[in-house]
């Protein structure tokens, strides 16, 4: 589109500069033809008022020595014979021909003949003798004079015209195909899977509205696809809670093939279901950071939870303390995914502790971070750093290690990070760290390294009874 608009710009004005400069350079080659001319007729003029007083020959050359002829001599003066033994009289530089003066002197009037290097004014004027002819010579370069440099000019403005011209549309070519290019690569963008793209409104009104219409339909594709994948994310959350009980009810059913295949059944569906959770996450890692006004209360989040286990706990005889969770406790992320993380951590704590085991659950809240701490009175973990790599839960047989997996990946979303390590309970301790500002718990603020110093002191505390 821009080439094609400063094609047509450089079509249209050179075809207009070619419409106008050409009249326009004859007419300034009719006008230094016509101001040569007029300055040999007012040459001619002087002489006139001269023969008609008198045609002396002494009077005449002086009349044409002190008249403007220019170099090289340029009035010639033809003076009848007067009376029947008189001659004619040639005054002057002669260059028309004897038979040009006669017709001058016939036709009454001034003309104009040519002559070597240039023409000659022929202008009669009537004496006592009859009618004599005053010559005026004119060069051929007093009839071209400044027609050079005027067609020069008009030459120039025309190129500059033209060159403006181009510039104009090539500028406005850029104003309305920048807006176009931006639209083609966010279409390209948002094909690609990049749902965050978004095309600034500028431009033509057609292009605005064009931005504006993409703009409202990416938002609508990401709104719709984050309602899909929250229902995907919540119908397998829900799956994966009834699936801990099943799993913990199978373990009553003794060692008969039955059972066994029952177990098998079951551990089976829950991998399942944990590969629907990853491909949901991963899908919904793209659209999250792109929602507006990301959030939740992890507080409320917590209680909501808890309400779930509390029940179960009840039912194995497990000892629960949730503590922190009486206050709002607003964290970066959104709400299905704390509440995943949760259930994975807590789903461990019944899948690899006895029944009976205590476990708590704290949140402690600080200027720069969230720390949830999940904590239990089981046996704890050998290698903290297997159970924390991708894929090496370190659950035992059978475990897929997705539930710390989950975990890990929430926090470091954040900025923030997860850590094992021994609980006050005496068995295992999930430390998530939700960092409120991503940049500066990078960089390990101040008031992080003061909260982890409090926490660590807390525990030793416990540990010695203090």
């Amino acid at each position: 589109m821009r080439w094609a608009l400063v094609k047509v710009a450089l079509a249209v004005t050179t075809m207009v500069v070619v419409a106008f400069a050409i009249p326009l350079g004859l007419v300034v080659k009719e006008l230094a033809r016509d101001r040569a001319y007029g300055s040999a007729e007012r040459q001619a003029a002087t002489i006139g008022p001269v023969l008609a007083i008198t045609t002396d020959r002494t009077q005449l050359e002086r009349a044409v020595a002190s008249a403007e002829t220019g170099p090289g001599g340029r009035i010639g003066v033809h003076v009848p014979a007067s009376g029947k033994k008189g001659r004619p009289a040639e005054i002057g530089a002669r260059r028309a021909a004897r038979a040009d003066v006669a017709a001058a002197v016939k036709l009454g009037r001034a003309s104009i003949s040519p002559v070597r290097g240039g023409s000659v004014l022929l202008q009669p004027t009537a004496v006592a003798a009859g009618i004599a002819v005053v010559e005026v010579f004119v060069p051929d370069a007093s009839l071209t004079n400044g027609v050079m440099t005027s067609w020069a000019v008009l030459a120039g403005v025309g190129l500059a015209l033209v060159i403006g011209s181009v510039a104009v549309a090539d500028r406005l070519g850029t104003r309305m195909v920048r807006p176009a290019e931006r639209l083609a690569g966010a279409a390209r963008d948002l094909g690609r899977g990049k749902l965050g793209v978004r095309v600034r409104e500028d431009g033509p009104r057609e292009l605005r509205l064009a931005a504006s219409a993409f703009n409202s339909m990416a938002d609508q594709v990401v709104q719709l696809l984050a309602n899909e994948r929250e229902l995907a994310a919540d119908l397998s959350h829900r799956l994966r809670t009834p699936l801990t009980v099943l799993r913990l009810n199978t373990a009553s059913l003794g060692d008969t093939p039955a059972a066994e295949q029952t177990r098998a059944a079951v551990a089976q569906l829950e991998r399942e279901v944990d590969q629907i959770i990853r491909t949901v996450r991963e899908q919904k890692a793209q659209t999250q950071q792109t929602a507006a006004g990301a959030g939740c209360d992890a507080a409320e989040v917590i209680r909501a939870r808890m309400g779930f286990w509390s029940a179960l706990a009840e039912d194995e005889g497990r000892t629960v303390r949730v503590a922190g969770a009486d206050r709002p406790v607003r964290v970066p992320v959104a709400r299905p995914e704390l509440a995943a993380a949760l259930d994975a951590m807590l789903g461990n704590v019944f899948r690899h502790t006895p029944e009976g085991t205590a476990f708590a659950v704290d949140v402690h809240h600080a200027d720069e971070a969230v720390i949830v701490l999940v904590s239990d009175a089981g046996p704890g973990i050998d290698d903290p750093d297997q159970a924390l790599r991708r894929g090496h839960g370190g659950g035992g047989e059978g475990s897929t290690g997705l539930g710390l997996d989950i975990v890990r990946r929430l926090a470091e979303s954040t900025g923030g990070d997860v850590r094992l390590g021994r609980s006050v309970l005496g068995g295992t301790e999930v430390r998530v760290w939700l960092a409120l500002d991503g940049r500066r718990a990078r960089q390990g603020g101040r008031r992080g390294h003061r909260l982890r110093r409090t926490l660590g002191g807390r525990r030793r505390s416990a540990r010695t009874g203090s």
